[in-house]
């Protein structure tokens, strides 16, 4: 296809034509260019499923409520304190140790559970790209879960990457480990002189997708690499001592600066990601709209996002990736792409 007929194809495939089209195009344009960086939270695994609805354990990723719940039953945490997670992990490592905590953590997420249409979305967007743009934009994705459903989504499709672990306990805490996609696991000990990542400095062009969880993860492999942020002394950490710039190597920290967010199964609850969020927006030269998406946000969570120029769009996240996904489809094919 002639370059002047390609551009016109790809103007047609991102022209308005319903009323979220607008931020479909900002969106797309941007994945395009390789400036979004998808914040994925506990809500993606939720696919189809209420919060508050049937949890089948071993099938089903729980939410944050029914994770709680969990430990509640297999603590024996005190019928009369509240039953937030937060509150009930602080409580189950001050009683019993960090260990039985991340022992019945491992046994429940040490499980291949299903990825969803959005894991599937991402993993497969590398090949969709590649058949679209030479050369293709690869993303930085960050999530907050434990599991490892986004990794298996793309293992399943076929594509390499690599994953960037918080260590929230143990030798390592407060330090990142990366694994490459060969499977060697690297400690980043001097972030300041890593330059191991598959990304290009000063343009930010990425060779391959990274994942970046800050919250920690399962590693199903070798439980003692297992690492999770959720009692209350971990978030005190991350508000207290934690420096982004200080802890990540300069790349991954140049390409969230200069990036826009998307994020996707996320509430005002998420205490770690907003300090984080904060620091990062705090460190900002030039200003990138992000964007929420929220099926029902409330008054005070509006507020939140829109006073940190972040755009909030109510659709569910079901109908947010299959739109998505169509336009994505809908994009020309590049001429010289294979």
């Amino acid at each position: 296809m002639p370059e002047a007929e390609q551009a016109q194809a790809l103007v047609e495939a991102l022209s308005p034509s319903e009323p979220l089209d607008a931020h479909y195009t900002r969106v797309l344009k941007a994945i395009v260019d390789g400036r979004v960086v998808p914040f994925l939270g506990a809500g993606v695994n939720l696919w189809e499923r209420l919060p508050a609805g049937p949890w089948r354990r071993g099938q089903d990723l729980p939410s944050g409520g029914q994770l709680s719940t969990y430990l509640i039953e297999e603590f024996d945490y005190p019928k009369e304190e509240t039953a937030d997670l937060l509150r009930v992990s602080q409580y189950v490592t001050v009683m019993t140790g960090s260990g039985p905590l991340y022992e019945k953590l491992h046994i429940l997420f040490d499980a291949d559970y299903p990825p969803t249409p959005l894991h599937e979305f991402f993993a497969t967007l590398p090949s969709a790209l590649c058949k679209k743009e030479s050369p293709p934009r690869y993303q930085l994705l960050v999530t907050t879960n434990y599991d490892d459903v986004l990794e298996r989504a793309f293992l399943a499709a076929g594509e390499s990457f690599d994953v960037i672990t918080y260590m929230a306990d143990g030798d390592h805490s407060r330090k990142f480990l990366h694994r490459l996609p060969d499977g060697e696991i690297r400690l980043i000990d001097r972030p300041n002189e890593y330059v191991a990542l598959p990304i290009e400095m000063p343009s930010l062009v990425m060779k391959r997708p990274v994942i970046l969880k800050i919250h920690g993860t399962v590693d199903r492999v070798e439980p003692e690499r297992d690492s999770y942020v959720i009692t209350e002394d971990h978030y005190i950490d991350y508000l207290t001592h934690t420096n982004i710039s200080n802890l990540m190597p300069k790349a991954l920290v140049a390409k969230l600066t200069r990036s826009h967010f998307l994020f996707l199964g996320y509430s005002l609850r998420d205490w770690n990601l907003r300090v984080i969020l904060r620091r990062l927006w705090g460190e900002r030269k030039l200003t990138y709209k992000s964007w929420a998406i929220q099926k029902d946000p409330d008054r005070l969570e509006r507020e939140f996002w829109s006073k940190r120029d972040v755009d909030i769009y109510a659709v569910s996240l079901e109908n947010y990736i299959a739109a998505l996904n169509k336009r994505v489809d809908a994009l020309p094919r590049a001429a010289s792409a294979p």
